[in-house]
């Protein structure tokens, strides 16, 4: 048995940056206008201030100096008006280290708060748009791989507001103000001074690409992790089973170690990078300290000027640094951004036709007229269904049985339009299915499927989910058709019973007869049973049906089986094989017709007697 191998979304590595998508997450960004006007100014004003305080220190310590080294400095008067003016220009910088304080903290609250509004918004188009698309689109790919794009991917995104827009507003007026500053005041200490930033911008930047890669590396390791895992709970039961428990452990470690190797070369990148970036950052201090102690011992600039220097210098490399933050922020907001909007952009395979019509109220005749169907992806020479042609009007029932693979179920899927007819078309009373509004239809057609798929809630919950807003007697009528109702009743909670995941606390034949109360509850016009009674006993099935025959003339009925009893008492019954229907007729032409029909209920009775037979000899 194969391990798993690494999702064909770890090798997109790709380092170029689309800007049509971050500009799509900024104009979202900007829907919160007063949010983000507020961010902005935030974060201009407290820039400003942060290039203020540099020279607040420098004005101090030349303040300082002069009033020291004046003649008369030991003099009480000339010491009072030396502490008087270091107090003023002290509190000018309290004054300024508090507003900057101030406007960062709103510059942080409303760039988080847009952010998670912006991560809000998106979580719900998101889900939104799965519940909109296809089957198709859902049968290729895989759910773990939907929710880390609907999770890892969308934090990525939100990220962008307050570490990409708004850090690159700080950035912009720091490094352009404080360089106006320094050069106004010597251009070769500015030049200096200023010698690390490309240095430590682009070292930085590079480091955090080479972040990234890995990132998106150990992304994509992470989503077959996810899968593993979601494979393996939703099949505990087959893995204790076969008693895998040691092959399951092996593909989740073989997989987590690679993992593990990703996050391992992270490190390295991010400590290399962070030590040299350290290192430039000091030697343009030291080279600082000696060409501005030279110019302040010549007289060019003051000792205020050179601590100015200094201080700047301190306080803009850790937004320098923060360059790379922001072009990791870029790089990842566009990757994340990319993968989100390849789903929200998707326009579903199945959707309303315009001027789409609702569903008709009342009983309708269902034809399939010339139907072929291939799906998507699918070798059109060899379509799952081929030349496919029957009726069923109100009160019917039709039969349908087929070997494996022969294309019932797909049958079943097109009556509910799951998918596209590839040829033909499927109509009501004329009026070709695509023509209806697809909630409507889904309305007037039901489908019970073979595996009964419980939600985590009540029996009355599940029961209803079709109909929320069904009273408490329709939900014991469906329950009561479905032969459920009395295993309900003896539970101590009722109908309040809460059933585990895909309702394991259950049985098979319980599971199903559920689904089917869930299926009749709604009233649907048509209802299609998918072996639907595939776990449930012979009697119970036929009480199922006995039931079901009170109100049959107010629908039509699609019995699709392997056992042949489920459908014997079907008023016509289709053999498929092959994608094309090889018989048809009632139970007694078909036995007469002397053909697969009439073999496979002699196979299935024989089998049935032989089992009695040996069931008398024990």
């Amino acid at each position: 048995m194969p391990l798993v191998p690494s999702s064909p979304d770890a090798a997109r590595v790709a380092v170029g940056f689309d800007l049509g998508i971050l500009l799509r997450v900024s104009l979202m960004a900007f829907r919160h206008r007063w949010r983000m006007a507020l961010a902005i100014v935030a974060t201009v004003l407290a820039a400003l201030m942060q290039i203020t305080i540099p020279q607040l220190i420098g004005h101090a310590v030349d303040q300082a100096h002069a009033l020291l080294s004046a003649p008369g400095a030991g003099d009480p008067v000339q010491r009072d008006a030396t502490l008087h003016a270091l107090t003023l220009s002290g509190a000018w910088l309290f004054a300024a280290t508090v507003a900057r304080g101030l406007f960062t903290m709103t510059q942080n609250y409303q760039g988080e708060s847009v952010g998670h509004l912006l991560a809000h918004e998106l979580r719900l188009d998101y889900y939104r748009q799965l519940q909109r698309l296809s089957f198709s689109y859902h049968d290729k790919v895989h759910t773990g791989e939907l929710m880390t794009r609907g999770i890892l991917d969308l934090e990525g995104v939100r990220m962008w507001v307050h570490t990409g827009i708004l850090r690159m507003v700080l950035l912009s007026i720091m490094i352009v103000g404080g360089a106006l500053v320094l050069m106004r005041t010597d251009m070769v200490l500015a030049l200096v001074a200023l010698a690390f930033v490309p240095v430590v911008g682009v070292g930085a930047s590079w480091g955090r690409l080479k972040l990234r890669a890995l990132w998106l590396r150990l992304q994509g390791e992470l989503g077959v992790l996810t899968r593993i895992m979601e494979d393996n709970l939703g099949g505990i039961r087959v893995v204790r089973a076969f008693a895998s428990q040691r092959f399951e452990m092996q593909r989740f470690d073989h997989v987590s170690a690679r993992a593990l190797g990703i996050s391992h070369k992270r490190i390295a990148v991010f400590v290399g990078s962070t030590t040299a970036m350290t290192f430039v950052f000091y030697l343009c201090m030291g080279l600082v300290l000696w060409v501005g102690g030279e110019r302040v011992i010549s007289g060019r600039i003051s000792l205020g000027e050179l601590t100015a220097a200094l201080a700047f210098m301190a306080i803009l490399q850790q937004p320098v640094r923060q360059i790379a933050w922001m072009v990791n922020s870029i790089a990842r907001a566009s990757t994340c951004g990319a993968r989100l909007f390849e789903i929200l952009d998707l326009e579903p395979e199945i959707r309303d036709r315009p001027n789409a019509r609702p569903a008709p109220e009342r009983p309708a005749t269902l034809r399939f007229e010339n139907v072929a169907f291939v799906y998507p992806g699918g070798d059109p020479r060899t379509p799952v269904l081929n030349d496919i042609s029957f009726e069923l009007a109100p009160g019917e029932v039709l039969g349908i049985v087929g070997p494996p693979g022969s294309g019932k179920s797909t049958l079943a899927h097109l009556v509910a339009r799951y998918y596209d007819v590839s040829q033909g078309r499927i109509s009501l009373d004329g009026v070709d299915i695509r023509d209806y509004q697809l909630e409507s239809l889904r309305r007037y057609v039901a489908v019970v499927q073979q595996d009964a798929f419980l939600f985590t809630s009540a029996i009355e919950a599940n029961v209803a989910y079709g109909d929320p807003w069904a009273d408490r007697s329709a939900i014991r009528q469906s329950t009561e058709t479905a032969q459920l109702y009395n295993y309900v009743s003896q539970l101590p909670e009722g109908f309040d019973t809460l059933v585990g995941e895909r309702g394991v606390t259950l049985s098979g034949g319980q599971r199903q007869r559920l689904a089917i109360a869930r299926g009749l509850l709604p009233q649907a016009r048509i209802v299609v049973f998918d072996d639907a009674t595939a776990a449930i006993d012979a009697g119970t099935e036929r009480d199922i049906r006995t039931a079901l025959a009170d109100s049959r003339a107010s629908r039509g009925t699609i019995v699709i089986a392997h056992r042949l009893s489920s459908l014997m008492h079907a008023d016509r019954i289709l053999f498929i094989d092959e994608g094309r229907i090889v018989e048809s007729g009632s139970h007694r032409e078909l036995i007469e017709l002397g053909g697969r029909y009439a073999d496979l209920y002699e196979l299935q009775t024989r089998e049935a007697g032989q089992l009695a037979a040996d069931g008398d000899a024990s």
